[in-house]
C-alpha cells in the first residue's frame, strides 16, 4: 500500500493545489520568489482560525552582541498564574516570515495552555546568515531569564519552542545554551524541525506530497550557511543533526508528518537524544505533510497534534 495524504488533509489542500497547479515553483536560490509566495500563505493560515480575545501582547526589545536591536512580543493570558514561559521561534526556512504572521498560532497556544510566550523577530538569511539568527534567539533567551521575576516567570521553567526552521533554531539554542553554561532551558518543543543541511536526496515516496520541497531546502541552507552548507565544517548549533553528544540537553517533544522532507532527520534526532539519556516524546503523523496543522486545522490529526502540544506546554 503506497503512502498517501490523510483524507481530511487532502480535502483541505485541494483548493491550494488547484490554485498552484499552473504556477512554476521558484528556482533553486530564488529567495525573493519564495518570500512573495509563502508569506501571504502563512499570514492567511494564521488568521483562518479565530484570534483569542483573552491574550494580551506587549512589545519589548533587547540588543544582540553585535549591536543589533531585536524586537520581541510577549503574549500573556488574562488571569494566568505565575509559572512557566516559552521562547517561541517562528518558521520560514530561515529566509522568510515575521512575528506578525504568527500572532494567531502563538495567541492560540497561550490561550489554550495559559503559558505565556515570547516571540522573537530574529534576523533572516541571507541578509543575516548564521550565526546572527541564533544569536538573536540567545539574546532573547537571556532577556527572558533576566526579566523573569517582573514577568511572573519561574526561571527554572522556561522552555523553547519552534516550528520548521524555528524548531531547528530551538534545538540549536539548547545546544548553544549548554555550550555557554546557560541560561537554563527546561524543555524543547520541536514541531517538524529543520535540522540537517545534508538532506538533499529526494525520497520518491513522499515527493508528490511535499509542501516544503527539496529545492526549498537547497535554497534555504546555503542562504543560512553559505558555501559551508552540506560540507564537513557545519556546527551543530547551525544544523542540530550534526550533534555528536546530546548529553545534558533538555527533555524534548518532537513531531513531524510522514510526508515531510524533515521526517528522517527528525526521527534520527529523537533517537540520538534518546540514546544520550534525554527524555523524548516523538510523534510521526501518517498522511501528514509539512505544516499540515495550519492548513488542515480541522482535521483529526491536526487536532490531536495541537492537543499534544498544549499538554506539553502545560507540563513545563
Amino acid at each position: 500500500m503506497a503512502l498517501s495524504l490523510d483524507p481530511e488533509i487532502a480535502q483541505a489542500l485541494a483548493p491550494m493545489a488547484g490554485a498552484m497547479a499552473d504556477t512554476t515553483p521558484p528556482a533553486v536560490g530564488d529567495i525573493a520568489a519564495r518570500r512573495a509566495m509563502w508569506e501571504p500563505i502563512i499570514g492567511a493560515a494564521g488568521t483562518a482560525q479565530p484570534i483569542p480575545d483573552d491574550v494580551k501582547t506587549s512589545e519589548h526589545h533587547t540588543t544582540a552582541d553585535d549591536g543589533a536591536r531585536i524586537t520581541m512580543r510577549w503574549y500573556t493570558k488574562d488571569g494566568a498564574a505565575p509559572g512557566p514561559a516559552v521562547l517561541f521561534l517562528h518558521g520560514g526556512g530561515y529566509i522568510f516570515g515575521h512575528i506578525d504572521l504568527f500572532d494567531g498560532p502563538v495567541s492560540r497556544y497561550v490561550s489554550a495552555s495559559g503559558v505565556p510566550m515570547l516571540s522573537v523577530e530574529y534576523r533572516r538569511a541571507p541578509e543575516h546568515p548564521f550565526p546572527a539568527p541564533l544569536e538573536d534567539a540567545y539574546s532573547a533567551l537571556r532577556w527572558l531569564h533576566a526579566h523573569a521575576a517582573e514577568l511572573g516567570v519561574d526561571r527554572d521553567r522556561i522552555g523553547v519552542m519552534g516550528d520548521s526552521a524555528g524548531g531547528g533554531m530551538a534545538a540549536g539554542l539548547t545546544i548553544l545554551a549548554r555550550e555557554r553554561g546557560g541560561p537554563k532551558i527546561a524543555r524543547q518543543i520541536l514541531i517538524m524541525p529543520m535540522l540537517d543541511d545534508r538532506t538533499t536526496t529526494p525520497d520518491s515516496h513522499i515527493a508528490p506530497y511535499l509542501l516544503w520541497s527539496y529545492d526549498d531546502s537547497l535554497t534555504a541552507w546555503p542562504a543560512l550557511l553559505g558555501e559551508a552548507a552540506g560540507g564537513p565544517g557545519v556546527p551543530a548549533t547551525a544544523a542540530p543533526a550534526r550533534l555528536e553528544d546530546a548529553t545534558g540537553l533538555p527533555p524534548a517533544y518532537i513531531e513531524v508528518g510522514q510526508l515531510d522532507v524533515f521526517r528522517d532527520e527528525d526521527a534520527a534526532y529523537a533517537t540520538k537524544l534518546s540514546r544520550a539519556g534525554v527524555p523524548v516524546e516523538f510523534h510521526l503523523h501518517p498522511g501528514a505533510p509539512h505544516e499540515f496543522d495550519s492548513i488542515a486545522f480541522t482535521s483529526d490529526v491536526a487536532r490531536r497534534a495541537v492537543t499534544d502540544r498544549i499538554r506539553v506546554l502545560k507540563s513545563i
